[in-house]
């Protein structure tokens, strides 16, 4: 089985640094602190840190599932798709 270029980033790795700065991103809208423009893109960054969270523990959630049972097919092909799609494959 192939193994991934050591540049290529793990879907846990994506997680945690997409958590860690949605996190620093809550903190500093907390604060209240900043314009209605700054904001509004501040908003904008967390939603697709929430997103990118999101589709990391969809993959997760797929490999764990793989893993589990082996013999699901229908398993093992959206697990493929959904790693296709993130790498550009699609």
């Amino acid at each position: 089985m192939p193994r991934k270029a050591a540049t290529e980033a793990s879907p846990v790795a994506d997680f945690e640094k997409s958590l860690d700065a949605l996190e620093a991103l809550v903190e500093k809208m907390e604060q209240g602190d900043m314009s209605l423009e700054d904001s509004l893109a501040a908003y904008e960054r967390g939603v697709g840190l929430y997103r990118s969270c999101q589709t990391a523990l969809e993959q997760a959630e797929l490999r764990v599932r793989l893993l589990s049972d082996p013999q699901d097919a229908g398993s093992a092909q959206v697990f493929q798709d959904a790693d296709a799609a993130r790498n550009g494959d699609a």
